[in-house]
């Protein structure tokens, strides 16, 4: 899994992780055992991916967590930022 700058604190600097699960929602649980607190600037309190979040799965957006992921494919977090 591909960490985005901002969240990368979480995971000791880490650009890349490597984690195991058949959907999204099961990366991100893994994610979360092995670095506690990430999951939570991911998913909000109702289970949702939050709407400053984005995950690709391979080239394609997904917002539903329970979308399946193969072994081989790459997943991306990407965190909107804002400014002006």
């Amino acid at each position: 899994m591909r960490i985005p700058t901002p969240l990368r604190a979480y995971t000791d600097g880490a650009k890349e992780v490597d984690v195991d699960g058949a959907t999204v929602d099961d990366l991100l649980r893994a994610l979360d055992e092995r670095f506690p607190g990430i999951r939570f600037r991911v998913v909000d309190e109702q289970g949702r991916l939050r709407k400053h979040m984005k995950v690709f799965v391979g080239p394609d957006s997904v917002r539903d967590l329970s979308t399946p992921v193969a072994e081989v494919d790459e997943v991306t977090l990407m965190q909107a930022l804002s400014g002006g």
